[in-house]
């Protein structure tokens, strides 16, 4: 361990926690001391909860970035979560102050352009660069310094256009280029190639994939899993928010309580990307993301299934109760309860085959194998023929490259039967 790379990592680290507090203790000071300057956020379950969560998952990225630059300095994927982290950290004091504190328009104009950098650098860098810190091939370097040029030039364009401030409306951009639109569009261009960049880095994390193998293959799986469980749980919660609310998105009354844990639980799942990282970089219990990749298709699809026919229960049986009865009874409730009880087990089996079937074919195949093996063994007594079949399993499960089969020899067995080779 490189002693002056860990003393930096860490002091950088220790400086984003301290922005970190020292922005939630503005915040909550000021939202408890009186009005805001900032508008309340729609997402979550509002209040000081709401504005310190949708950043706390963030928090992660400096600390993972910390433990990964101690041990692998030389793999800048430590160095860029950190740095993403750090300006995350600043944007929650940044936001923290002005929002508590009366200040000049400029210092607004000046820092709209704060969020480019943590986006491109883990948007572009750390994709592209994932897992060894080093690019794909050589064709990929155009991309690189490509990303690089945009990342300055949307940063100057967030500053400069023309138009009124997000956090004051009223107010038009001070710095903007009002006089100069041929400029402003070329630098909003430059905005626009931003999310292009990031799909390319996308590309480029399964081309690394598709043309890797052994643990490169399941350093990638841990991040894909991670961004995948942000994307599902984001699905989610958007159809549950359309669908399952009875008041249209922007409300008066605002999202239910059940909605706003949902969307705070969205925000937290943020935090699963960069300790993913950290998992794949440092190859923590690598081999275990395919088990947990198993285990999460099993019981989220167990527990979608469960949902659903809890609540059709529920609907179908009150149903009828109130067609029969003309009244509401909570024999629905219990009954569907008993039901779900009842069906939990056999279900996870048959969701369990499926997924291991449709999933995890050689798993299943290897599973087969050894049931039918397992079934012939009750009956055969020819030493000969289970060796042979012992020997035929072990090839088609395991596949090695030589199998060798040692059998401890009788006393009526001649000297040259205590080894055999199959």
């Amino acid at each position: 361990m490189n002693i002056r790379a860990a003393w930096l990592a860490w002091s950088l680290a220790a400086l984003s926690v301290a922005m970190f507090l020292a922005g939630a203790a503005l915040t909550v000071s000021s939202l408890y001391a009186g009005p805001a300057t900032q508008a309340p956020s729609d997402w979550g379950t509002g209040g000081p909860v709401s504005e310190l969560v949708i950043f706390l998952p963030f928090l992660a990225f400096p600390l993972v970035g910390a433990l990964i630059a101690s041990r692998r300095p030389e793999n800048p994927i430590g160095w860029i979560c950190l740095a993403a982290g750090l300006f995350w950290m600043y944007i929650v004091l940044e936001g923290s102050i002005l929002s508590s504190h009366p200040y000049p328009v400029i210092i607004d104009a000046l820092t709209q352009w704060t969020w480019v950098p943590p986006v491109g650098l883990l948007g572009i860098y750390l994709i592209l660069l994932f897992p060894d810190g080093r690019l794909p091939s050589r064709r990929w370097r155009p991309l690189a310094w490509l990303s690089g040029a945009v990342m300055v030039l949307a940063s100057v364009s967030v500053t400069t256009t023309p138009g009124p401030l997000p956090s004051h409306p009223e107010v038009s951009n001070p710095l903007g280029l009002e006089g100069h639109s041929m400029a402003a569009q070329a630098l909003l261009g430059a905005t626009v190639l931003l999310p292009i960049c990031i799909l390319a880095s996308a590309f480029s994390l399964v081309w690394r994939y598709r043309h890797s193998g052994g643990e490169v293959r399941l350093q990638i799986k841990w991040v894909a899993f991670a961004a995948s469980l942000v994307g599902m749980t984001y699905a989610v919660t958007l159809v549950s928010g359309l669908f399952l609310t009875p008041e249209a998105p922007g409300a008066e009354r605002g999202a239910p309580l059940w909605l706003a844990l949902l969307q705070n639980a969205v925000l937290m799942s943020y935090a699963g990307v960069p300790i993913a990282v950290g998992f794949a970089v440092l190859r923590y219990r690598l081999y275990d993301i395919d088990v947990l990749i198993n285990r999460t298709l099993v019981y989220g699809s167990l527990t979608v299934l469960l949902a659903s026919a809890y609540v059709g229960g529920v609907v179908g049986l009150q149903a009828v109760l109130r067609g029969l009865s003309g009244q509401e009874s909570t024999l629905a409730i219990v009954a569907s309860t008993l039901a779900i009880a009842a069906l939990f087990n056999p279900l996870r089996r048959r969701v369990q085959a499926f997924v291991d079937r449709r999933f995890y074919r050689k798993k299943y195949d290897a599973r087969k194998t050894l049931e039918a093996f397992s079934s012939r063994l009750r009956d055969e007594t020819d030493l000969h023929t289970l060796s042979s079949d012992l020997v035929g399993v072990v090839r088609e499960t395991m596949q090695p490259a030589h199998v060798s089969l040692w059998v401890r020899p009788g006393p009526q067995d001649e000297p040259s039967a205590r080894q055999a080779e199959v």
